[in-house]
């Protein structure tokens, strides 16, 4: 399957930027289940600066802010080619080590919340107990769109008992890590069935089984990813993996507007 996907963040400001810097991992990678066959990003008021690999093999661009500018449109948009893995990614590559997957973030602290989903973790082969983990956060938070704040930890999103797929996806490496498995987010581009509109990336979370490799988890939609998944960046937690971060002087009242397609050829 080839999915083409367009994917603008437009910045507006109420006055001007006068510097400004952003790192963007919004550029998908080939790999044995994906293929990227062309990928460009276009930037309104600002400049690409320099590309460069991070330490979790991530697709990091830095881009600078025109001097006094009032709007930053970046686009990034390409054609991929996708196979069905069953959602098997396989082997740890890297520079960051194995061991690294196991550390807790100030998202992922495992506590009492924790605690709570893991007691109705079944125990089993490792496959099906991660499997059965998904179910139970998923049956334990409830999805909704716009219930949660950027900056929520797992516990904060099972306090509330409801959240999106970047809590889901905190709450399940919280609890893969408690049960010893390597895991990592990771945030990528999903093809949905009902629209092909988007306002914001998907993540779900990889854990790494014996064996088998990396194994990734949809949480909020209870598969494995296939087809429709591109995967594009991946870290401890969302801040290692978001799309945009960065850092300005200026540029007060920002309006953010998020637009993302994507479809099969």
């Amino acid at each position: 399957m080839r999915l083409i996907i367009r994917h603008q963040t437009r910045y507006q400001f109420e006055t001007p930027v006068k510097y400004g810097l952003q790192q963007l991992r919004k550029t998908p990678k080939s790999s044995h289940q994906q293929s990227v066959v062309s990928w460009r990003t276009l930037i309104t008021g600002g400049k690409s600066e320099l590309h460069y690999e991070d330490h979790h093999n991530n697709t990091v661009e830095l881009l600078s802010f025109e001097r006094e500018a009032c709007e930053l449109i970046v686009v990034s948009e390409g054609e991929v080619e996708m196979s069905d893995s069953h959602g098997v990614v396989g082997r740890h590559t890297g520079k960051a080590p194995l061991w690294l997957f196991l550390n807790s973030t100030p998202r992922t602290q495992p506590r009492q919340g924790v605690q709570g989903i893991l007691r109705k973790t079944p125990k089993s082969e490792p496959l099906d107990q991660l499997h059965a983990l998904s179910s139970v956060i998923r049956e334990t938070v409830a999805y909704e769109v716009g219930a949660s704040e950027a900056d929520w930890s797992a516990e904060d999103a099972l306090a509330a008992g409801k959240g999106v797929c970047q809590d889901h996806t905190h709450i399940f490496l919280s609890c893969a890590r408690a049960l010893g498995y390597p895991a990592r987010y990771v945030s990528g581009y999903l093809m949905l069935n009902d629209r092909i509109v988007q306002d914001a990336m998907h993540a779900w979370a990889e854990a790494h089984i014996d064996g088998l490799g990396w194994v990734g988890f949809d949480v909020s939609n209870g598969i494995s990813p296939d087809t429709r998944y591109v995967r594009v960046a991946s870290g401890l937690d969302y801040a290692d993996a978001a799309p945009v971060s960065g850092t300005r002087i200026g540029g007060n009242t920002e309006t953010l507007s998020v637009a993302i397609d994507v479809v099969q050829q």
